[in-house]
Formats: structure tokens, C-alpha cells, sequence
């Protein structure tokens, strides 16, 4: 094609070129990008990535700050070391892809200005498809690629691929005239070849004879949706059978932009037609060119026939039956999250919710890890089932799909779609009259306030939160909110509040007799304590912590492995370094096999401590370097402590001052080669692993900065 030997001469002719493919909707932009990403793959040594940028989609375009925030994870930067600010990702993501060969991959594009901050240092090759010609990016140097209509003969050997040689060899005629009614546009021409595939029997002429009277308005489609599209569309609609045309309707109500086969079966085994054993109406759709299958088990609809999908649900079926295919979807997502709920976090307190329906197909999680990447894989449903939740005036549903994205915010933050989760929390649980949902929603929505800086904000919502659970009666919610108070006044300087505050819930906390509120407590005086040289009475509530995670059912790993920093650190303060190397090197293996990083370098960094107080100053200065590596992937403060340490002892040893990410840690972790393909929506954005690394490898409650690791996240 001349589409792809123009984009192979303009990569050759410039070094980090831009080239923007545009034309109508249905042309072929997106398969001709993958097509020829897919060729050049080995040409990019450290991968691809890519986008939807969802510009002329039924939903709103993708925020770039988003996109960047995917981007970044998929390079390899770790979740929490991802910047919240705007300004701050872009700068992140230039520095670490000064010395990288990618070919950036941004798919439906609306405007320059969604474009530009996604465009890496020099070195990479960006390819943007778009309806619109973003001439704005001109002035950057971008090259505009116009993708024509298919030629009559492409059009035709489409129609060969499709439905098959011996059938348009018989017709071949009637095949170049229906090229023509569908105007060389891919997507009318793959509609048309599924009128032929679910008909066997329907000759090519008869196609062309009932799409004769739509073939002006076809030639004339302009990248908008338009009267001919519709009538393909109309007549692959009407083709299906009953089941299929239910699930094809009810599927445009899906809140998100991919589905799995689970979202599919409730809707499917909520239809009340039966099309026999054999006829399966997701494989039906599939054929029939109306969903594309993303991934193994993914669907998605085009943009287009989406938009045909919705505007034959809302005349096809009534209010009744929209509002019931909606809400079985809602309520499968949540019954689905509350399963990796329970595996991740069973401890935490809950309401029930009373499902209208009971599902037999939701998913089983082995371990924390599977429920941990099935919440990801999920997340923008998720997101978005709150969104539509809320706006179909469903409120206690919508503040149920707020709460039980709990355990995703807490290993993987997601500040952003936090935020914007939990002041929906709020809005739902006030909608819905339930004062205890709005008070433990706000006691959240306090700790993601104080994650993006607005402390006033976050003190205000503490404070609400204290009130509404003295109206609901609830003790355990009152010092709960009062312990994220406590927090906040450690994370912003006022030490001495915090103490005060950290005393009085302890003393609440042993009148309730909650052993896992009591420890957590603990923990947190204990750190307070032991800063101010108060060690034996730090010891004491370490060990009483200890013993109380130790009794518990409900295992609590994480905060049972943060005892042991604990100890370690007062055994340091008090000199007795046998007791401190142990609880050390026991927090480090645990922390280690938890996933938790930012815990895993607290505990190397006190080893490192132990070694130095020993006299062997080579070791501790191998156990900084290591500690301090993870830091620096992490974005965290405290590699300004270990640094200190770092220069210190490489000056005492008279060697010239090394790189301060330049230890065995930050060699192991390294940010690996991307090869990331898929859509931004669902968050497939792959890389090569190492042998034995696996995805939720940096999965644990690790936190980020000063707030790293600390109790606040984790009730």
C-alpha cells in the first residue's frame, strides 16, 4: 500500500519522526498502524507502546495525564513512584525515555493538544492515527499520512480474506460492485462480509441490491456516523438471532470500553430467548463483524457500531429492560471485586449488599496475586460501573463499587481514580441516607486528600468523619477516623498532636478490645516513641503489637512484618545489635515475598546500620546501595538519609563519591524493555519479564514517599 511506504521512507528520512495517519472513521487508520507496528516491531530494541486515546469514541477522550500515568508503569517506573501532577509525569516521562527506542503507538487521537505531552524524547518514533489532521502538530514536525478508501480491487481481495475465495470468484462482478456501495471503507465492507458469512445461501448481488438505495449517502460518509453505515448495520442486526440481538443491544449499556466473558454471560443468561445448544450469540457477533475479540476472552465494540448498538437498545427494548441489563452488569462487577476483596483483605469491616441476581460464573482467585491483576484488569470497569451506577440513580450500588476498589488503592494507589472514587463515595452514601457509608468513605477520602497535598481539605474531611460515626453509633469508626487524624498530623510536622492523639486510641482502642486496632495503634506510638528516645516504652508496645498479629485469624502479613521494623529500629536505638540484625533480616524476607518494596528497603537500610555499628563498613555500604536503589525506583524521601550514609562512608574510605542509584538493587530493577500493545482502557500494556519475575511482583501495600508504609492505608 502507498500509506505504508510513505511511512517507511518518512521513519528512514527522520530521526524521531511523528507521522499522524488521518482519514474517515472505518478507513482502516488503526489496522493499518497495527500492521505496520507489527512489521517494524524488531527495528524498536526497547519495545512498543500504545494508546486509545478514545477521540471520536461514545466516551470521553482519554486524559493524557492518564495515559502518561500507563505509560509509565509499562516502562517500568513503579506505581507509587508515579507523580500525581500533570507537569510532573511529562517531565518524568522524557527523563525516562531519553535513552530508549520505542515506537509510541497513539490510536484515535482528538487533538494536538492530547498528542503532545504523550510524544517521548528524541530517539522514538511516534505514530498517531486520528480523524481530525492535527495540523497543530505541524509545527512540532509532524508528518500527515492521508489514508484513503480502499481501491476497488483491495476492497474486493478484503472480501476474499473474509468470506472466502470460491465464493467471490463466483460473483466476482457483483463483489467489485459492492465495493463500491461501501465506499472502500473497511468497516461497512467487514459488516457486509458478515451478512454473507452468517448466510451462506445470500449471493453477493442480493447484498448489493438491498444496500443500492443507501449507496449515495455511503460514498459521502466524512469521518462522522452516518445514514449508510446505518443501514449495513441495520440489515447484520436484523440477521441475528434472538439472543445475539439481545446481547449485541444490551452490550452498548456496558459501562466501559472492554468486556470479558464474564460481563457477557449475565447478560446472555438474562435473555429470554433461546437460539438452541448450539448457537453461541457471542461467536455469532464475533462473525458478523459487530465485536472484535481484543484478547483472549476481550471484546470491545467499534466506535461505530457501538453507537448503532445503543440506538437499538433504546428502541428495541424498554426502560425495564435497559435498567435490568445495567444493573446485572453493575452487580456482576461488584459481586466479581468482592471476591478479591475478601482474598486480599479479608479483615476489613463491610456491609453486606443484597444482590438481586446470584451469579454462577464470578471468578476464583487462588491467591492474593490473581485477585490483585484481575482488580487491574478491571480497573477502568470498575471505575466507570460507579460512574453509571450513580448516574442511573442507583446510590447504594454506586457507593458499593466505591468501597470494594479499596484493596486495588491500596496496593497499586491509582491516586487519581482514588480521588475521584471517593468523593463519589461520598456523594452516594449522602444520596443514599446511610451515615455510616459516608463516614467510612470520608475517613478514605481524608488520606487521598492528603496523597495529593490539600491537608486542609483532608483535616476537614477527618473531622466530618469523626462526627458522622458518633451518629451512627460506632465506636471502632470513631477511633478509626481518629487514627487517620493522628496520621495526618504525623505526615505534616505535628509530632506532638500526633502522640497525644496516638495515646488516647490506644487507650480507646484496649477498651474496645480490637486486637487488630490495638497493634495497629501500637505501631504507630512506638514509631513516634522511638524517635523521641522514649525506647523501652516503644519496646513494650512492639512486643504487645507482635503478639496480637500473631493471635489473629485473619492473617494481616504486611502489618505483622512492619512489627519487626519496628523492633529492629528501638533494639538499634537501645544498642543491642543481635536483636536488631534479626528482627531486620526476618522484616526483609518477609517484606521480600509480600511484594513490598518500599518495607523491604526500610529493613536493608537498618541491616545497613547494624553492619556499620559492627565495624564492617563494606557490607553496610553494599546494604545502603541496595536500599537506596529501591528508593530511587520508588521516588521516595528517604534516599536523602541513605545517601548521606553512602557519601559518608565512601568518603571515610577514600573513594571517589559514586552514583547514588548505582547499587545491586537498582540493577536488578532496572526498568525492562517494553513491548506494550493493547488499549489503554484495560490497561494490557505488557513487558518482557525477567525469568521468575511475575506481574504483582511490586504488588504490596508499599506506599509512597513519607507517607510510605505507614498504618493510615491499612485499616
Amino acid at each position: 500500500m502507498d500509506e505504508l511506504a510513505e511511512m517507511g521512507r518518512l521513519v528512514d528520512q527522520y530521526p524521531s519522526p511523528v507521522v499522524v495517519l488521518t482519514g474517515l472513521a472505518g478507513v482502516g487508520k488503526t489496522a493499518l498502524a497495527t500492521y505496520w507496528a507489527h512489521s517494524v516491531k524488531d527495528r524498536f530494541t526497547d519495545g512498543q507502546l500504545y494508546v486509545d486515546l478514545a477521540g471520536f469514541s461514545s466516551t470521553e477522550p482519554i486524559d493524557p495525564s492518564e495515559a502518561l500515568g500507563a505509560f509509565l508503569r509499562a516502562l517500568g517506573v513503579a506505581p507509587q513512584r508515579v507523580p500525581v501532577a500533570f507537569a510532573e509525569r511529562v517531565a518524568l516521562y522524557r527523563t525516562v525515555t531519553a535513552d530508549l527506542r520505542l515506537l509510541v503507538v497513539l490510536d484515535n487521537a482528538y487533538s494536538a493538544a492530547q498528542v503532545r505531552p504523550l510524544v517521548p524524547a528524541s530517539g522514538s518514533v511516534v505514530l498517531v492515527t486520528s480523524r481530525s489532521r492535527l495540523v497543530g502538530l505541524v509545527p512540532d514536525g509532524a508528518r500527515l499520512v492521508e489514508v484513503a478508501p480502499l481501491s476497488s480491487d483491495a476492497s474486493v481481495d478484503l472480501l476474499v480474506r473474509v468470506v472466502g475465495p470460491d465464493r467471490i470468484a463466483r460473483e466476482r462482478e457483483p463483489a467489485r460492485h459492492l465495493a463500491g456501495v461501501c465506499g472502500g471503507l473497511p468497516i461497512a465492507l467487514c459488516v457486509a462480509a458478515g451478512w454473507l458469512i452468517a448466510r451462506p445461501r445470500l449471493s453477493v448481488r442480493a447484498v448489493v441490491t438491498d444496500l443500492a438505495d443507501e449507496g449515495s449517502r455511503l460514498a459521502s460518509l466524512s469521518g462522522w456516523d452516518g445514514p449508510s453505515v446505518q443501514a449495513a448495520l441495520d440489515q447484520s442486526y436484523q440477521s441475528l438471532p434472538p439472543a445475539a440481538a439481545a446481547l449485541y443491544r444490551r452490550l452498548a449499556l456496558h459501562p466501559g470500553p472492554e468486556f470479558g466473558l464474564g460481563a457477557i454471560d449475565v447478560l446472555v443468561a438474562g435473555a429470554v430467548h433461546s437460539d438452541g445448544p448450539s448457537c453461541d450469540p457471542v461467536d455469532r457477533l464475533v462473525k458478523a463483524s459487530l465485536l472484535e475479540e481484543v484478547t483472549e476472552g476481550r471484546f470491545r465494540f467499534h466506535d461505530l457500531i457501538r453507537l448503532h448498538a445503543r440506538g437499538r437498545v433504546d428502541s428495541d427494548d424498554t426502560e425495564a429492560d435497559r435498567r435490568a441489563a445495567l444493573l446485572v452488569m453493575l452487580e456482576y462487577y461488584l459481586a466479581a471485586a468482592s471476591r478479591a476483596d475478601m482474598v486480599l483483605t479479608p479483615y476489613r469491616r463491610r456491609i453486606p449488599y443484597n444482590f438481586t441476581v446470584e451469579f454462577s460464573n464470578l471468578p476464583l482467585f487462588d491467591d492474593r496475586a490473581e485477585a490483585l491483576r484481575w482488580l487491574e484488569l478491571e480497573r477502568v470497569n470498575l471505575v466507570r460501573a460507579g460512574r453509571a451506577a450513580i448516574d442511573a440513580g442507583l446510590a447504594e450500588l454506586a457507593w458499593f463499587l466505591a468501597d470494594v476498589k479499596w484493596p486495588l488503592f491500596l496496593y497499586h494507589k491509582h491516586y487519581r481514580d482514588r480521588l475521584e472514587v471517593d468523593r463519589r463515595g461520598v456523594r452516594a452514601a449522602r444520596l443514599w441516607g446511610n451515615a455510616w457509608a459516608e463516614a467510612d468513605m470520608l475517613k478514605r477520602l481524608s488520606r487521598a486528600c492528603t496523597k495529593h497535598g490539600a491537608f486542609d481539605e483532608a483535616e476537614r474531611h477527618a473531622r466530618a468523619a469523626i462526627e458522622r460515626f458518633r451518629q451512627a453509633n460506632d465506636t471502632r469508626g470513631v477511633l478509626d477516623a481518629q487514627e487517620g487524624l493522628a496520621i495526618l498530623y504525623r505526615d505534616i510536622g505535628r509530632p506532638a498532636e500526633a502522640v497525644e492523639m496516638f495515646t488516647q486510641l490506644l487507650a480507646g482502642n484496649r477498651a474496645q478490645g480490637d486486637p487488630r486496632a490495638i497493634a495497629l495503634t501500637c505501631i504507630n506510638l512506638a514509631a513516634m516513641l522511638t524517635r523521641a528516645g522514649r525506647t523501652v516504652e516503644a519496646l513494650s508496645l512492639l512486643v504487645e503489637a507482635q503478639s496480637r498479629f500473631g493471635g489473629m485469624v485473619e492473617a494481616d502479613p504486611y502489618n505483622g512484618a512492619r512489627v519487626l521494623i519496628g523492633l529492629a529500629e528501638v533494639h538499634l536505638e537501645s544498642g543491642d545489635m543481635d536483636s536488631a540484625e534479626r528482627a531486620a533480616a526476618e522484616a526483609e524476607t518477609r517484606m521480600r515475598h509480600l511484594g513490598s518494596d518500599h518495607e523491604r528497603a526500610e529493613a536493608l537500610g537498618l541491616l545497613g546500620r547494624v553492619a556499620e555499628s559492627r565495624g564492617r563498613p563494606a557490607l553496610a555500604l553494599r546494604l545502603y546501595r541496595d536500599a537506596l536503589g529501591i528508593f530511587d525506583r520508588l521516588g521516595s524521601s528517604r534516599r536523602a538519609d541513605l545517601v548521606r550514609h553512602v557519601e559518608r562512608l565512601d568518603a571515610a574510605a577514600g573513594h571517589a563519591p559514586e552514583d547514588a542509584g548505582s547499587g545491586a538493587e537498582q540493577a536488578v530493577d532496572s526498568p525492562p524493555h517494553v513491548q506494550a500493545t493493547g488499549n489503554l482502557a484495560q490497561q494490557q500494556l505488557r513487558y518482557r519479564r525477567r525469568p521468575g519475575e511475575h506481574a504483582d511482583d511490586r504488588a504490596g501495600p508499599v506506599g509512597d514517599d513519607q507517607f510510605a508504609g505507614r498504618a493510615g492505608d491499612d485499616r
